[in-house]
């Protein structure tokens, strides 16, 4: 069994005594913390490498190590937690180091379709899910509108 298959970190209980999500690191934590969005992140990049129909998205991370430590971090930093990808890489704009992809509607809602899909695997509470799902249209949708107004509208890759 493969570190990606293991069972996921418990994720704490969304309640009126805990920080609504997007507040503080109430996110981050309730995710689990970076061993539980390491696992997110695996299970998403395994998703895609093993689905046909995010074969497109998935060619675009050639370095798949480097991409999920990518992800991994951002997303700590994205959830309130520690910002571990500046740590790391330096600073980012989600957008511009997009840009030079062809991510149009298509592509866009493959990327949020495999997230949904990582999603479901955790144990997560579903108030959690439902927030991030919602909360991923949002540089989702950024990315897609930089790189339509670069390569066009639904263009060739």
């Amino acid at each position: 069994m493969t570190e990606s298959q293991t069972t996921p970190p418990p994720a704490a209980k969304q309640d009126s005594a805990i920080p609504p999500y997007g507040q503080d690191d109430t996110t981050f934590q309730s995710a689990g913390g970076v061993e539980g969005i390491r696992h997110l992140v695996d299970r998403f990049y395994d998703i895609m490498g093993s689905k046909p129909e995010y074969e497109k998205i998935h060619r675009w991370h050639p370095d798949e190590t480097e991409s999920r430590d990518k992800l991994a971090r951002f997303l700590c930093g994205w959830m309130g937690g520690p910002r571990l990808f500046r740590e790391k890489y330096g600073p980012i704009a989600i957008p511009k180091v997009h840009a030079h992809l062809n991510i149009q509607s298509a592509e866009r809602d493959q990327w949020l379709n495999c997230m949904s899909e990582a999603l479901e695997t955790q144990d997560y509470p579903e108030s959690l899910k439902a927030y991030l799902r919602e909360q991923f249209k949002v540089p989702a949708g950024r990315i897609h509108t930089v790189c339509t107004r670069i390569h066009g509208n639904e263009g060739a890759e």
